[in-house]
């Protein structure tokens, strides 16, 4: 157990990226537009897409190199590939999680300024936080941010179990495979249950950055195990929060709004109408500093993603820069740039953005996943730490299902 909390991390990282708007706002949604319809949907999502994410920390600490070093051993063009999905999605996935972190900034603490507004200083103050507190600082922000959720979310449903609403029998709508808005929304939810798989190669990376704060390296086994309590804990956590949309909205007649702060005031009020007005700072600082953990969680990994990219696409360029440090500051300020102005027009309707952010990672889910399993079974893996048959079989089983529904997304769209 003490070599467990020693190197637990990662994974908790990995959990305040996932613990967001793929929770917050997509699962909640779900159960309270759904009931429990989609809750077997959640939980095959977690199943299909764990391999993928297992491949990060599985290949990093095999290895001691990240996924996109292991992209490079593939072939350059896996590099390009993993390039254009990178920052074909980045700008929206950045500014999907700002915006809902702001929203419930500007309604727990009033705050009347514009959402834009408020964007450039929440991104501002994380890019603070990551320059001068580095990964260290945000270990252990992450690990006392994830137990209040937790505590608070699970708290939460048990509540609910005995609350009583009002339920209009028009309300009572069902999940059809016959209708193109629930077709829509179903790829939406997935996108980012639990998470993009982009996460995995995140994982990768910030398992490396444990290795240099241990000293030492934890062997694949302990390193797998580690990143299992991350997920485990994330697909619960998904579950109570379609719970508590499902226990306290399903049926009221009562939707989710588009408006961001509209949406931050409904939320909290489906926390204190379970537990009771006296939990209402508890349950807004928990949903504010999980956003904001993600937020900070999202802008650090994306710099620490293109390093990497750069490096093995233009190597002679890499070696001539001496301090790498301002590439890093200028991969933070394009990010900045990009998000800002996604924000900026985007700010009348944060459910458009956030759909169109988890539709994005979904339809890049087929590639992202294909490149993980690829390179865990190259030659230039370590044969004792090749994942098993049977999570190969799970891999090509998930890679098909994403194939499928994206097939099935441009039917709906398009046709």
């Amino acid at each position: 157990m003490k070599n467990a909390l020693k190197i637990l991390g990662p994974s908790l990282l990995y959990a305040g990226a996932a613990i967001g708007v793929s929770h917050i706002v997509q699962s909640t949604r779900a159960g309270a537009m759904y009931n429990f319809d989609l809750l077997i949907v959640l939980i095959i999502a977690n199943i299909l897409k764990y391999p993928f994410f297992e491949y990060g920390p599985r290949y990093a600490s095999a290895t001691g190199n990240n996924l996109i070093d292991g992209y490079s051993k593939i072939g350059k063009w896996a590099v390009i590939l993993f390039t254009f999905v990178t920052v074909g999605s980045m700008f929206t996935i950045q500014a999907a999680v700002t915006v809902v972190s702001v929203a419930l900034i500007a309604y727990v603490f009033k705050i009347t300024i514009s959402i834009t507004a408020l964007s450039i200083i929440l991104l501002l103050i994380a890019v603070a936080i990551l320059i001068f507190g580095k990964y260290s600082l945000l270990d252990k922000i992450m690990k006392f941010i994830i137990v209040i959720l937790a505590i608070s979310t699970i708290t939460a449903v048990f509540a609910a179990l005995g609350i009583h609403k009002v339920v209009t029998p028009e309300s009572l709508t069902r999940f059809s495979f016959g209708k193109a808005t629930d077709i829509l929304f179903l790829i939406a939810f997935v996108g980012w249950m639990p998470a993009p798989i982009d996460v995995s190669v995140w994982s990768s990376i910030w398992n490396l950055n444990k290795v240099k704060e241990l000293g030492y390296a934890p062997s694949v086994v302990d390193t797998v195990n580690e990143f299992k309590i991350g997920y485990i804990g994330t697909a619960i956590l998904a579950a109570c929060f379609l719970t508590m949309g499902a226990l306290v909205m399903y049926g009221t007649g009562e939707e989710f709004s588009a408006s961001g702060v509209k949406f931050a005031k409904q939320l909290i009020s489906m926390y204190t109408n379970s537990l009771g007005n006296w939990a209402y700072w508890i349950v807004s600082i928990a949903a504010v500093t999980t956003m904001i953990s993600t937020t900070i969680t999202v802008l650090d990994a994306y710099p620490k993603v293109l390093n990497p990219i750069f490096q093995h696409l233009f190597p002679k360029k890499w070696k001539s820069i001496k301090n790498k440090e301002l590439l890093t500051w200028l991969w933070f300020a394009i990010l900045l740039t990009g998000t800002i102005l996604i924000i900026a027009f985007a700010t009348k309707s944060m459910g458009a953005l956030v759909n169109v952010a988890t539709t994005l990672s979904f339809l890049t889910a087929p590639i992202l996943a294909w490149l993980n399993l690829k390179v865990v079974t190259s030659k230039h893996m370590p044969k004792d730490a090749v994942p098993g048959m049977a999570l190969q079989v799970l891999s090509w089983i998930g890679i098909v299902f994403f194939i499928a529904f994206s097939l099935v997304f441009f039917y709906w769209k398009f046709f």
